[in-house]
This record gives structure tokens, C-alpha cells and sequence, in this order.
């Protein structure tokens, strides 16, 4: 008997509407398609690299040509203002593109050399089939950051995407089959999270990587270790925004409503605590809260939208209930704080002042448009209040005292620091987090080299 599976459902969240209905792959698919990738892993890793990364290349232009629809369809299925979704399509092509560039330099055998004798080398093979679960938030650019480098070292991917955005899902597939990729090198699996967390103990699985969840990333890691592959995991932040006594509180105030706000507050890197110097607590709390409270809502398909739905219902009742938690617990509400009516999922971009330490906005990662503000009294209780959490992905640190940066970038714990600068990923750079926020990197020498045997050969040429 063949067991039944919930289809995977595209809703608009801005008017509620059912825009498709996808039925989940059964098990004799899974089979077939596991099979498959299995089978292209085989052919992929034998390819020459220069076809691999011309396979990325053609990606990359694919990207750029199909942008405003690509767009318009993460827009639809999970919200974005759709000026952001462009820029997302844009940052994948440039991944790629920096993935061909850079994959014969990074994944080149490294010669080892000691007396002036060459003694051997280190050489970086791929290492099979690997499983790719990702989120919803940024629908192309998460399956892709994972992907690109994958592929450019030689593995094939299996993507198990969020439920919500299957259609993103067969667009990144759609792409890949266009660019030549060949069967079975990139596949998209319609299946739920408990699915996916079985195929894990699959042989023919080499390794996993999960963008998602604290406890999704437990489950997945405990999964990877007992079947001994390895694992990258990225599980989100509550990244503080330091602002000194030193800072342009200008510049400040105008990044932190960009750093808050982006993707409609929902990014494992956005700000999520303020921690302000009380020397220019309330110069920043008027600009900051004057900034949050002008931002445009609306439909996210016009480009004049500053801020679109939450992704669904249960999200926005989340925010809700934390920033109601919060305020039960002593905070104020300078702005916002409410779900307004009419259609969508939209939350009001809030801010809150007076927020205990111990509160919902404090101590759990809020995936909204909401900004707890702390106020303290030294550089050292800054730090201090910045490594208070179980998270550690990014932070962004506002001063014009060199000495001061420089202590702060390197005593925050977290997986990147920003000087003046709101946290952003670059092709360029590693990305990840510490503590609760993951283990391992993506993009950059370290995201080409996570999915590859490294390989000591000694005693040849």
C-alpha cells in the first residue's frame, strides 16, 4: 500500500490566495530520483572542471535574463518587496559567476614543500550526493549559495526546499536543466522535513548541508552524525547592533531600519537587538523609531514598498505574541506593535523600548520587522550584552574610535562582525555562524571546500 503525503502549497501572503497545489513525491519517486542523482555523481565528478563551470556560467546569464520573473515569483510565493527579490536573483548570478571564476584556483591540488623538497600534495575531491534542506526566506539564493559551490567542486545536489516555495524550487531546477546541467546533477525533492531527515541514513546521501531552525538543526545534525556524513548547519541569529558613544548616529539610525527591515525582517542576519550607548540612546531611539514608523507598506509587487507580508499566517502570529510577551514583561511600544487589519500577513514595523533582559525580544531569535532597544552605560557592557545570547552569527558595531572597533570585532562571538556597516553575505567571504548559529561555512575557499575529501597523496609526481 502506498502511503499518502500532503501536497506542498503555494499561497500569496499578501492576499491569501492558493496560486498552486504540488503533489509530494511518493516513495517509489524518492527511490527513482535518489537513484538518479546517485548515477550523476558519477558522471559529474568525472567532468572536466572548465565544463562544470561553464555549466555555472550559463546559470549565472540564465539568472540575469529571467531576473524580473524569477523575481516576481519569490514575490508572489513568499512575500518580498519585489525590489529585494531582483537583488536576490542578481546576488545568485554573481555567486555563480564567482564560483567559475574562482573554482580552479581554490580546488587546485595544494603542493607541500619543506627544505625545498617537494614532499606531496593535498587535493580536494568531491565527495557524492549531497542533500540540501533549505528555507523559505530567500528562496533562490539559500538553495543556491549551498548549490553553486557543491557542483562546482563535482558533488550533485538533492534540494529538499520549503514547502511554501515549491515554485521557486522548479524554477532553480527548470534553470539548471536549461544550462545544461544534465540529468540528475541538480533535483528537487517534494517531500516533508521528517522525509528528508531519513533520507540522511541513506548510503547513497554523502553529506548534508540545512539552513533552517534551532531544532531542525539539532534533528539533522544528530541524524548526520549517527550515519558519520558530514554536515554544514546555519540556524539563525539574534544579531546585535552595537552603536557606540563614538558613532555617527545618522548613519546609524538610517542602516539599522535597512538592517531590521530587510526581507520584511525576516533574515538569519538581520539586527535584532539595539544595544546603544546612553550617550546617544535618545538621538538614535528618535531617529531610529521616526525612520521605522515612515517605511512604506503595502503590496510588495510595487517597487515603492518598503515592506510586504510575512510569509504566513503562523509567522506573523508568532512576532505577535513575542512582542505581546515582551510588552507584558515592562517594554514600551514607540511604534507599531500591532497586526493591522485587511488582507496579507503584514506586522507593523515595531520598536520597542524598555526591554528586560530576559524577555521574548531578548532572548529569542523575533523573525519580523522588531526592534528591541537596550540602553547601557559603557563599551563594556555592550560587549557584554552583545555575547548574551545563545546565538552567534553577525554583528554590526557603530563607532569612530579605532581602538574601540577593533576590540569589538574581535570580542564579539559571532561568525562575522561589521565595522559601520550592516551584516551582509558575500560570494567573497566565508559565511556562518557560532554557538546555537551552526557549525561550518558556506561560499567563499571555505564553501567550495565543505563538501570534499581531502586528500593527502604523497610519493608521486
Amino acid at each position: 500500500m502506498h502511503r499518502a503525503f500532503m501536497p506542498q502549497s503555494s499561497v500569496n501572503p499578501a492576499t491569501g490566495d492558493v496560486l498552486a497545489v504540488i503533489a509530494d513525491h511518493s516513495e517509489a519517486d524518492v527511490e527513482r530520483l535518489l537513484a538518479r542523482a546517485a548515477a550523476a555523481s558519477r558522471r559529474w565528478r568525472a567532468t572536466p572542471l572548465d565544463t562544470r563551470t561553464a555549466m555555472l556560467r550559463r546559470m549565472a546569464d540564465l539568472l540575469d535574463e529571467e531576473r524580473e520573473t524569477l523575481a516576481r515569483l519569490a514575490t508572489l510565493e513568499m512575500g518580498k518587496p519585489v525590489a529585494a527579490a531582483r537583488q536576490e536573483v542578481a546576488k545568485c548570478a554573481l555567486l555563480f559567476r564567482y564560483c567559475a571564476d574562482e573554482a580552479a584556483a581554490l580546488l587546485a591540488p595544494e603542493r607541500v614543500v619543506r627544505g625545498g623538497l617537494d614532499e606531496g600534495a593535498v587535493h580536494f575531491h568531491p565527495l557524492g550526493v549531497l542533500l540540501a534542506i533549505m528555507p523559505w526566506n530567500f528562496p533562490y539564493w539559500q538553495a543556491i549559495r549551498a548549490a553553486a559551490p557543491a557542483l562546482a567542486a563535482g558533488n550533485v545536489v538533492l534540494l529538499k526546499h520549503a514547502s511554501n516555495v515549491p515554485q521557486c524550487a522548479l524554477a532553480i531546477e527548470r534553470l539548471f536543466i536549461a544550462a545544461g546541467a544534465g540529468d540528475g546533477t541538480f533535483t528537487t525533492l517534494f517531500i516533508s522535513g521528517s522525509r528528508a531527515g531519513a533520507l540522511i541514513e541513506d548510503p547513497r546521501i554523502a553529506a548534508v548541508t540545512l539552513t533552517g531552525s534551532e531544532a531542525a538543526g539539532r534533528d539533522v545534525g544528530a541524524r548526520a552524525g549517527r550515519a558519520v556524513k558530514p554536515c554544514v548547519l546555519e540556524l539563525g541569529g539574534s544579531d546585535p547592533f552595537v552603536v557606540l558613544a563614538s558613532a555617527d548616529v545618522d548613519a546609524a539610525a538610517a542602516t539599522a531600519v535597512r538592517a531590521r527591515c530587510i526581507n520584511n525582517g525576516q533574515s538569519c542576519i538581520a539586527a535584532k537587538r539595539f544595544i546603544v550607548h546612553e550617550a546617544v540612546y535618545d538621538a538614535f531611539a528618535a531617529r531610529f523609531t521616526a525612520a521605522m514608523r515612515a517605511l512604506v507598506i503595502g503590496d510588495p509587487l510595487l517597487d515603492g514598498t518598503d515592506i510586504g507580508p510575512l510569509a504566513t499566517a503562523s509567522i506573523r502570529s508568532e512576532v505577535d505574541d513575542q512582542v505581546r510577551r515582551t510588552v507584558a514583561a515592562g517594554a514600551r511600544v514607540l511604534c507599531g506593535g500591532i497586526v493591522p487589519p485587511g488582507p496579507g500577513n503584514v506586522y507593523l514595523p515595531t520598536v520597542l523600548a524598555y526591554v528586560p533582559r530576559d524577555s521574548a525580544a531578548a532572548r529569542e531569535e523575533v523573525f519580523g520587522p522588531v526592534a528591541p532597544l537596550f540602553r547601557v552605560a559603557s563599551a563594556d557592557e555592550a560587549l557584554a550584552l552583545a555575547n548574551d545570547t545563545t546565538f552567534g552569527l553577525g554583528a554590526s558595531v557603530w563607532t569612530r574610535d579605532p581602538a574601540e572597533a577593533r576590540r569589538f570585532a574581535d570580542g564579539i562571538e559571532a561568525g562575522s562582525v561589521f565595522i559601520n556597516a550592516m551584516v551582509a553575505s558575500d560570494p567573497r567571504f566565508p559565511f556562518g555562524g557560532v554557538k546555537m548559529s551552526g557549525v561550518g561555512r558556506e561560499l567563499a575557499r571555505e564553501g567550495l571546500r565543505s563538501f570534499v575529501n581531502v586528500k593527502t597523496v604523497r610519493g608521486t609526481p
